[in-house]
């Protein structure tokens, strides 16, 4: 089964991102309560800082982590499993023979996700030979 994740490159450059933003919540709140603004300039500050040290744990997880959580990449099963599936056990619908009646290989493009009828032998959208 294909997985989409998130590339570590975007990943990455998000934790960086997360980074900065940070520091310019830090700013921002010791500039605020520096020139006496009201409450609310300082407490959007902090709450900056927080959203940015959530943001920047779930970005380092996903550069650095082996299985993760994302929207870019797509990995065979054998190459990563799935995070969401091994949580949330998604492996008990597989196994009906009902489901997998209705499911082909072919439904789905595995190479840009693009629904195809099961006698497709390339998809329209890109192209590619489907696997059979």
């Amino acid at each position: 089964m294909k997985s989409v994740k998130p590339g570590r490159g975007p990943s990455g450059m998000n934790f960086i991102g997360s980074v900065i933003a940070i520091v310019f919540g830090i700013f921002w709140t010791i500039m605020a309560a520096r020139m006496g603004a009201p409450a609310f300039f300082p407490i959007f500050g902090v709450i900056f800082i927080i959203m940015g040290i959530v943001q920047a744990a779930y970005n380092y997880r996903n550069a650095t982590g082996k299985n993760r959580y994302s929207s870019f990449d797509i990995t065979d099963e054998g190459e990563e499993p799935d995070p969401l599936e091994q949580r949330f056990g998604g492996t008990e619908c597989r196994d009906d023979t009902a489901q997998k009646s209705s499911f082909t290989a072919a439904s789905f493009c595995p190479y840009c996700g693009k629904g195809v009828d099961g006698d497709f032998e390339y998809c329209p959208k890109c192209g590619k030979r489907l696997p059979r």
